[in-house]
């Protein structure tokens, strides 16, 4: 048994009764939905047409929500029914970034994930789902697409039908008659907030916070969304009585113009500064112990035992801050702890969050052990923590490949990226203390040689992600952003200026000056947080709907 839809593109009316049916049986909140009618606009009058999609959760038979969620509240069910549990959702946002669809939402009303769960409540009774009873095309059709007697299984056999995006693999179970690329392909007309019957006034998350603020402000959701991109609102331009004369009719015309007319409200942006925050100081935790614990292995420099009691407290620090800032990135932050209680193995949140416990237990074991004086306990956390340094630098990167609808995220040096900026984070923090506290001249080399050995590799890195062609329209724009669009800035000013050439020019001409190497450190400091901010946020910019 596996349930699934087909939507009728010669029958669907753009009535959004699906729509208002959906609203009512599940108590949808105002400003976000389970089920809604996009529309689209194609051609240019008098040879044009409209194309209404209904989009809903594609109940996909490998789908990327479930992997990716920690706690098990998104679930397949034997029928095939991708259903969800609001009291295990602990509303991190990992089901909204692995989604391709854009399908789910964060509940205003219970600070959860949510999406159509194909009314499972009414089907487990023998019912239909809401939207199926009050379509009055029935240009929604659900049912069994492994009976051969019913009527899903039946169209399916005969008709041509559409899936979305079935390059992601993710293999939905939502399959459309006549559909249009222009209405289904999330990148073939851009999104607004600007349109016409449209009244909704907020997203999700992060983006529902920054637009209630705004409404108070008495700002426009396109001033919202300009200033949310970096970009500037400019007045639409006056009508061209001549451009509205009927032109020629032919059948291409019908074909040009597609242009977007009601679509679901952005979500803007779901994981937000906590994230590159947390990037920042996971990459300070784990490379401050790598850089250390390299120097004690390899005999490159001596290493005091202060700077040892150093390195583990920085490292102990910066731990706690990431652990609170995942806990604030929560919608639900009261159920942090379900990710350690409730795991669901496949997710790397899970992985990662095990990872952090287990490496700052070894952390607060070597000062146990340093304080009683127990060598032998010291080396053994040495080499354990810097294997759990090395899973806590990278985790995220396998994170970000598990969010299947940010292209820009599945890049195969991502791990490396992560890698090579906790080295330079904890060469960088820990020549900052060095110049604070004083360091014997071969450490304070060593150090410098780590730094300019890692921000050479970093530009290395940087160069492979921005040049190396990709595969996707969306990963190929989000580095348009980066480079000459939105996040130009903070690309050339922040990332490569000030996070990598600064610091390997003051490297270099600074000699064995502390002052001088300081400061190379800060800003590297500094060059990877913007970095982080732009790796995180760029790819989010992608509508994925």
């Amino acid at each position: 048994m596996k349930y699934g839809f087909v939507i009728d593109n010669r029958k669907c009316i753009g009535c959004h009764a699906c729509t208002v049916a959906c609203k009512s049986e599940h108590d949808v909140p105002i400003g976000v939905n389970r089920t809604w009618v996009k529309q689209v606009e194609k051609g240019t009058f008098p040879d044009s047409r409209r194309l209404f999609s209904v989009m809903r959760c594609n109940h996909c038979t490998d789908a990327p929500c479930v992997e990716i969620c920690p706690v098990e509240a998104l679930y397949i069910r034997d029928d095939g029914i991708v259903d969800f549990d609001n009291d295990r959702c602990i509303g991190c946002k990992a089901c909204m970034q692995a989604c391709p669809y854009d399908v789910l939402y964060i509940d205003p009303n219970t600070s959860t994930a949510a999406k159509c769960n194909y009314c499972a409540h009414r089907v487990d009774v023998g019912l239909e789902p809401a939207c199926v009873n009050v379509c009055p095309e029935h240009a929604i059709i659900s049912g069994d697409m492994e009976d051969p007697t019913t009527e899903i299984a039946q169209l399916l056999s005969r008709e041509a039908v559409t899936v979305r995006k079935p390059e992601k693999g993710t293999k939905p179970n939502v399959f459309y008659i006549d559909g249009d690329l222009s209405s289904l392909d999330s990148s073939a007309t851009e999104k607004s907030d600007d349109y016409m019957w449209n009244s909704q006034t907020g997203g999700v998350g992060h983006y529902a916070r920054y637009a209630a603020e705004k409404i108070m402000d008495g700002k426009s959701l396109v001033e919202m969304a300009a200033e949310l991109s970096g970009e500037t609102v400019t007045p639409k331009p006056a009508i061209d009585v001549a451009a509205t004369q009927p032109k020629k009719r032919t059948i291409e015309a019908v074909m040009e113009n597609a242009k977007r007319v009601y679509d679901a409200p952005k979500k803007g942006i779901l994981w937000g500064w906590e994230v590159s925050a947390y990037v920042w100081t996971k990459a300070i935790a784990a490379g401050t112990f790598l850089v250390t614990f390299l120097a004690i292995v390899s005999g490159f420099a001596p290493v005091e035992a202060m700077t040892e009691l150093v390195t583990v407290g920085i490292s102990l620090l910066f731990l706690v801050a990431t652990t609170v800032l995942l806990v604030m990135d929560l919608d639900q932050p009261k159920r942090f702890l379900y990710v350690m209680l409730r795991p669901q193995w496949r997710s790397w949140l899970v992985k990662g969050g095990y990872a952090l416990a287990i490496y700052g237990g070894v952390l607060t074991l070597w000062l146990i052990a340093k304080f009683l004086e127990i060598e032998v306990l010291v080396t053994a956390c040495w080499w354990i923590g810097a294997g759990f340094a090395v899973i806590t630098a990278i985790y995220t990167a396998f994170l970000f490949a598990q969010s299947k609808g940010r292209d820009f995220w599945q890049s195969p040096v991502l791990p490396m990226h992560m890698l090579v900026h906790s080295l330079m984070a904890g060469a960088a923090i820990l020549l900052v203390l060095a110049a604070a506290m004083g360091g014997n001249t071969e450490w304070v080399a060593y150090l410098k040689m780590i730094l300019i050995a890692s921000t050479i590799a970093n530009l290395v890195i940087l160069w492979a992600e921005i040049t190396v062609p990709h595969p996707t329209d969306d990963a190929k724009t989000v580095v348009k952003m980066i480079t000459s669009g939105m996040y130009k800035k903070h690309f050339w000013g922040g990332t490569l200026l000030l996070g990598n050439v600064i610091p390997l020019v003051l490297a270099f001409a600074g000699g064995t000056s502390m002052s001088i190497l300081a400061i190379a450190g800060l800003t590297a400091l500094v060059g990877i947080y913007i970095t982080e901010k732009v790796w995180v946020e760029a790819p989010q910019q992608i509508e994925l709907n």
